[in-house]
């Protein structure tokens, strides 16, 4: 089986962890799990996020930890019924409610780093 990824992943994997170590107190023992919500329209496929992600944090505070993707539904409104409703994917740009055609997308473009989960010095076991 070949493993297969592209620099669009790596990239993001590396700015992730440039993100993530920004927002690391300087006590920090171990990273657990750092946490991504991903929109359906942000172009990215996970499993390749995950395999350049364990590359991206190797040699540092997040090495060893487990990325967990949130994955986040493409949401619409309609100015047809005034509500916002999640699409099925892939989506097509209509209300699910009244098929009229929206394009103002609410929610679904997002590549968000969610939370960090880690020990401090304080924290760790002896």
């Amino acid at each position: 089986m070949t493993l297969h990824w592209d620099v669009h992943e790596l990239s993001i994997a590396q700015s992730l962890v440039t993100l993530a170590q920004q927002h690391l107190p300087a006590d920090v023992a171990r990273v657990h799990v750092v946490t991504v919500r991903v929109g359906a329209l942000a172009g990215v496929v996970g499993d390749a996020l995950q395999f350049c992600y364990d590359i991206a944090t190797e040699g540092t505070p997040l090495a060893g930890s487990a990325l967990r993707i949130e994955d986040v539904p493409v949401v619409v409104h309609c100015a047809g019924c005034g509500g916002d409703h999640a699409l099925s994917m892939p989506p097509v740009f209509r209300c699910p409610v009244c098929d009229v055609p929206c394009g103002d997308v609410r929610q679904g473009r997002e590549l968000d780093l969610a939370s960090i989960e880690y020990d401090t010095g304080d924290d760790a076991c002896p």
